[in-house]
């Protein structure tokens, strides 16, 4: 496949422009270029400018985008059920490749290790969209053959003027949901036994692993900005989340991922708080 043109040299440009992609092969392939060649880049002291009339982010026309409750689930018992369930994580994959992209390009006077944070967690998305979508394919299908929803942009697109509630909500509350979700996921697909299940086991192992450090980085940079800003992470915390509606998680907790990636048993126990 042939890279689309990627002409500016400072990485905040270049993370926009990569955003801006529509195509899914695209946008995965220029983020692990862009990735691979972070260190020839100089970054930009200033967010650049979207192109004028450019919907973030660039998307393929296909999914169809259905509100959340419109998605329906199906039991990962057939093959068929597998394949929506693949896709819907494939899904979060490549809105999670936008999520970290929308960090590195929007957010002007942080430190450089912010934006190369970011990049890197950018990058361990489009690898996870990649295996899970070999999977789909050993399946007889691909990405966009089932409906999605838009959920994690929704939160992207309501922070996108306040960088401690974009840390707090997005990577540390919507993100981290998958924690507690993938070794459920996993058990489900174990009892199937088939050899495209297991496949997927596999690839989530490697998907927890890592998003244990994704959810880290997340957490690590909103307490830095508390500190800058001097604000009480914990309490600020609990306001941002009724200020932007952000859903509580379900339990059960990972609460060992959770711990590994930064959460204090306070955290913990009002996450696991229920009026």
């Amino acid at each position: 496949m042939r890279l689309p043109r990627i002409v500016e040299m400072e990485l905040r440009h270049r993370a926009l422009q990569v955003l801006c992609l529509a195509h899914p092969d695209e946008k995965a392939a220029a983020t692990l270029a862009l990735h691979a060649q972070a260190d020839q880049c100089s970054i930009a002291a200033n967010a650049p400018t979207p192109p004028a009339g450019q919907v973030l982010p660039g998307l393929p026309e296909r999914p169809v985008l259905l509100h959340h409750t419109a998605v329906k689930r199906r039991s990962p018992a057939t093959p068929q059920g597998r394949a929506v369930l693949l896709h819907a994580i494939a899904h979060i994959e490549l809105n999670a490749i936008n999520l970290a992209l929308d960090a590195v390009w929007r957010f002007d006077a942080m430190p450089t290790t912010f934006y190369r944070d970011w990049l890197r967690v950018a990058a361990e998305e489009a690898q996870h969209f990649g295996l899970l979508r070999d999977i789909l394919r050993s399946l007889g299908h691909d990405y966009g053959d089932f409906p999605a929803h838009q959920g994690l942009w929704t939160m992207c697109e309501k922070t996108q003027h306040d960088i401690t509630a974009r840390m707090a909500l997005v990577p540390r509350t919507l993100e981290a949901r998958g924690l507690d979700a993938t070794p459920l996921i996993q058990q489900k697909l174990r009892q199937v036994d088939s050899p495209d299940a297991l496949a997927a086991v596999a690839v989530l192992d490697t998907i927890l692993r890592e998003e244990v450090g994704h959810v880290a980085i997340g957490n690590h940079w909103y307490r830095w900005l508390c500190a800058r800003d001097g604000l009480e992470p914990e309490s600020h915390y609990a306001l941002l989340a009724q200020q932007y509606q952000a859903p509580r998680p379900k339990p059960p907790l990972n609460e060992a991922a959770r711990r590994q990636a930064g959460f204090t048993d306070t955290e913990l126990a009002w996450l696991l708080y229920t009026d």
